[in-house]
């Protein structure tokens, strides 16, 4: 696979070459921060020229009050309401955001940005080094989801906003949701983190550790050159996946779509083979994660989250990280979620409690585990909706 796919090379090798390609030249808007704007960042580090891909949906108003910031999870990107150009398959929230829907963009104006270490046209790792021509791979300075956050406001800055009525994310969108809060008050008049936590606990940070040691294991991974190798760590990156997405499901979602049904034979075969479909089923989403991640982008937005604590930037307070807020509030979180479970989300409550913010929070019941704020959940649903209708009326916008 050569380091700049041709068109021919997107037709004839598929999956890869096309995400390498859209991470280089995004079907969606793209901010270019030249080399006189560099990002500074958590590392002390420059970084320029930046590019951050995002796509629009609806109308932004006259004053420019209607704006709501989407950030992504881990894995995705900014068709969160659109069809995404690789995979062909709708966007990742696309239930939840469009005209009528609780995010309703016949009302809002709603941006969603590819973060930064992102690989869908952000800059990351499988960015070009202008000094290398090559992708940075390793090269790539570590980031934080500080960084990101401050990327996001180039981009609110130059679509010329001054406040955003809603930041709102979930897992690691969420955590960019806090940051927000926190580092940028005076531009958020509402926020809402769902299904995530204020720092990032030892066990998640241990099962990023496995799927990004099974990465650097796999000898495709050429020491993070890979791209100039014309080869793909794809063993590892599916391990990985496969371990990540344990953690995304309930036990009871699990038994309930497999139990311990046998893949397409009626006996164990007495090998390693994919007897049970929980097994296909893994390699599945092992495998077509492949086609659609950088594998660099990988390991430096899972160490992103684990470096994430919002407390200990602050004197290990963590309602210091909201005081003097005036930003509206509503946690969510999961009753079946294990990876940031509610406990997590009541941590955040308390500590804007303490500042006396203004904060609702609804558990909500659900057994579909840490994905279900991806899912078509009713409550969920509805108090997004009556969030943000209150928040709207508050805000003087027009119903």
């Amino acid at each position: 696979m050569p380091v700049h796919p041709t068109l021919a090379d997107v037709e004839t090798d598929g999956g890869q070459n096309l995400r390498l390609a859209e991470a280089n030249s995004p079907s969606s808007k793209v901010l270019r921060l030249p080399e006189s704007e560099p990002l500074r960042l958590a590392c002390d580090q420059l970084l320029a020229p930046i590019s951050i891909a995002y796509e629009t949906y609806g109308q932004l108003n006259a004053d420019k009050s209607n704006a709501i910031l989407i950030c992504h999870a881990l894995t995705g990107d900014q068709y969160v309401a659109s069809q995404h150009p690789v995979t062909k398959k709708p966007g990742w929230w696309s239930t939840l955001v469009g005209p009528g829907k609780p995010v309703d963009t016949d009302r809002f104006f709603v941006i969603s940005p590819n973060i930064l270490g992102g690989c869908m046209g952000s800059t990351g790792p499988a960015s070009i080094d202008p000094k290398t021509g090559k992708p940075y791979g390793l090269n790539f300075p570590v980031i934080t989801i500080g960084d990101m956050v401050n990327a996001q406001a180039r981009l609110i800055d130059h679509l010329g906003i001054d406040q955003l009525f809603t930041v709102i994310g979930g897992s690691m969108g969420g955590m960019q949701v806090l940051e927000w809060a926190a580092s940028h008050p005076e531009r958020v008049f509402s926020a809402v983190p769902i299904a995530t936590a204020a720092w990032h606990s030892s066990q998640n940070i241990a099962f990023h550790e496995v799927g990004r040691q099974a990465v650097m294991a796999d000898p495709e991974w050429c020491g993070g050159d890979y791209h100039s190798f014309g080869k793909v760590p794809r063993n590892g990156l599916s391990v990985a996946r496969m371990a990540a997405h344990i953690t995304y499901l309930s036990e009871d979602a699990l038994h309930r779509k497999f139990g311990r049904s046998l893949q397409e034979r009626s006996k164990v075969t007495f090998s390693f083979n994919a007897d049970f479909q929980v097994e296909s089923y893994l390699r599945h989403q092992g495998s077509t994660f492949v086609d659609r991640f950088d594998a660099n982008s990988y390991l430096y937005i899972t160490r992103a989250m684990d470096y994430f604590d919002l407390a200990a930037e602050r004197g290990d307070v963590l309602a210091n990280a909201f005081r003097g807020t005036k930003a509206r509030f509503c946690v969510v979180s999961f009753t079946s979620d294990w990876l940031y479970p509610t406990r997590e989300s009541r941590e955040i409550v308390h500590a804007l409690n303490a500042v006396a913010a203004n904060v609702s929070f609804v558990e909500i019941d659900s057994n579909n585990g840490h994905d279900a704020f991806l899912l078509e959940e009713p409550e969920f649903f509805a108090t997004i909706r009556g969030f943000l209708t209150a928040a709207g009326t508050r805000r003087g916008l027009k119903v």
